[in-house]
């Protein structure tokens, strides 16, 4: 589960986004990247995530489009967890953004390890 709030235009509205389980590190990756990578993606438009390992996030957003975030250092316990809150006081997600791994402790979720984002590189599905 990621839990993240957003504050856009200093609204104080929060949003919530369901990380999806992680994909096995023996399956081949099915996506290559397509573009350039920008620097920021809008937060209304991630549907859920898919924590790779503990430096690459897959972003799902709409319209099924694929953003791959690869952490500029590893993020320890990110890959094992696979849940991550994140803090912005706009309406986009960016590469200056840090993101917290959530542990889960049983009774509840308690913050561990702040990780920085890298740039946000388009995904698309590999050619077969």
């Amino acid at each position: 589960m990621i839990i993240s709030r957003a504050h856009p235009l200093a609204l104080g509205l929060a949003l919530t986004v369901a990380v999806t389980p992680a994909i096995a590190k023996d399956k081949p990756d099915p996506y290559v990247a397509k573009g350039e990578a920008v620097s920021c993606i809008p937060i209304q438009s991630i549907r859920s995530t898919n924590v790779r390992d503990d430096r690459t996030i897959d972003f799902v957003t709409t319209g099924r489009k694929i953003y791959r975030n690869t952490l500029p250092n590893s993020c320890p316990s990110l890959g094992f967890e696979q849940r991550f809150s994140y803090q912005t006081s706009i309406s986009q997600l960016c590469s200056v953004d840090i993101i917290t791994v959530l542990w889960n402790t049983g009774p509840g979720l308690q913050p561990g390890a702040s990780c920085g984002l890298g740039k946000f590189q388009p995904m698309e599905k590999a050619a077969k």
